[in-house]
């Protein structure tokens, strides 16, 4: 069986910044062709700024900067680059001949531009009638949002995650999640979809349009606030790392500067397999921390016995304690600590790769390891434009002569 089962497809990736670029990597780790279409016209947003690479904090001022984002690299490593200038009618006609030799076009535009382009669904299935296209627009290409330009914490504030982020109702709403969760909750909707869609085909033959909202695929995510409110009236709250039916269920202080670990008890047999890891101190036994009900009422109590524990102790030896003990604990970890954890090497959480530019680099490894298509991280993200002679020329057939026309018009850019 072949270790990368999409290796027989091929992907047009017209996304750009975080979500569209994920959702593509995910399949291009699992051996599809992806071919990113980008422009200098306008760049992919993740690859503007100005990283820092060494003490080298420009690119030495020779144009590098849109090869040096480090994030960029993570999303679209596997990928091939061509830069087609979409803006132009030469542009958008040679990627209709690369859609005609594709299985699967994905974009993560805003409702409208695929259109106003001659890119949408039904131009598509003109150049393919059995097209897949994988449409990823904020929140949707219909209703009354559907205008609404968003990025990820757009979107996040819309569905009402940023509502429950932060701690217990008695402490100040952090009220923002600047990470771009949505991004990759979406990323990995879009992904299934993707495939979804390519067996749906291979059973019927039949190509298909699939929207997924992004503003949908977060929502459906917070499925516990609610139906929560559907059935009892109440508004969720942010509640910390608490649990509402395990507890102890923390993260809690332990010995050295900022050292932390997570901690959780799911039952009476753990917890006094956790009582009996702290030595039994006096405290368990009171009423309060009886059962499973009476500890969740008085976690705040609860909680600050074993901070008072914990601090006493190294991270590693409550973890290792616990651990032996039954207690699901783990450290709480920095990025040096996850680059360093033995277990996440084993699992090849960080993959090695050589960029041009960069030289060796660590990119984020398999999201998951199955047993016999386990996919692989096996190219750099692409420099721009870097695979224009093997689309236009070899896969499009586009004469060599014909190509320094196009470049020097700008659709080649």
């Amino acid at each position: 069986m072949s270790t990368l089962p999409l290796s027989r497809y091929r992907v047009v990736d017209l996304g750009s910044a975080w979500a569209g670029p994920q959702a593509t990597q995910l399949l291009a780790d699992m051996g599809a062709e992806v071919i990113k279409v980008e422009s200098r016209a306008r760049l992919d947003g993740l690859r503007l700024g100005r990283p820092l690479v060494g003490e080298d904090f420009a690119g030495g001022d020779q144009g590098l900067w849109p090869e040096l984002q480090p994030v960029f690299h993570s999303l679209n490593r596997n990928k091939l680059s061509v830069t087609l200038n979409l803006k132009t009618e030469e542009g958008v006609a040679l990627a209709k001949e690369l859609v005609a030799r594709s299985d699967v076009v994905l974009s993560n535009y805003s409702p409208g531009v695929l259109s106003r382009m001659g890119l949408d669904y039904e131009s598509l299935r003109l150049v393919s009638p059995d097209i897949i296209l994988v449409s990823m627009p904020s929140v949707g290409e219909t209703g009354p949002l559907r205008d609404i330009l968003a990025y990820a914490p757009i979107i996040q504030a819309l569905s009402g995650l940023m509502s429950v982020v932060g701690y217990q109702e008695d402490e100040p709403l952090v009220g923002e999640l600047q990470s771009p969760w949505s991004d990759a909750v979406s990323s990995v909707h879009a992904a299934l979809a993707a495939v979804a869609a390519l067996r749906h085909r291979s059973r019927t033959g039949q190509g298909q349009m699939v929207e997924v909202a992004q503003l949908e695929a977060t929502t459906s995510m917070l499925g516990e606030a609610i139906l929560g409110y559907q059935m009892t009236g109440r508004v969720a709250l942010p509640q910390g790392n608490r649990d509402p039916g395990w507890a102890p269920h923390n993260n809690y202080p332990c010995a050295g500067e900022d050292k932390w670990v997570a901690i959780a008890v799911a039952n009476q047999q753990e917890w006094r397999a956790f009582c009996h890891a702290m030595g039994d101190p006096e405290w368990t036994v009171e009423t309060m921390f009886a059962d499973e009900y009476s500890r969740f009422r008085n976690v705040g109590q609860l909680d600050r016995h074993v901070a008072n524990w914990t601090r006493q102790h190294t991270v590693s030896e409550v973890t290792g304690l616990l651990q032996q003990n039954g207690v699901a604990a783990m450290p709480v970890m920095n990025i040096e600590d996850q680059f360093s954890d033995p277990h996440l090497q084993h699992r090849q959480a960080f993959a090695e790769v050589e960029h041009p530019h960069i030289g060796a680099e660590w990119l984020y490894g398999m999201p998951w390891l199955l047993s016999d298509t386990p996919g692989s991280v096996r190219t750099a993200a692409p420099v721009l434009g870097q695979h224009n002679d093997y689309v236009l020329h070899q896969l499009l057939g586009v004469p060599e002569a014909h190509l320094e026309r196009l470049k020097s018009s700008q659709v080649i850019y």
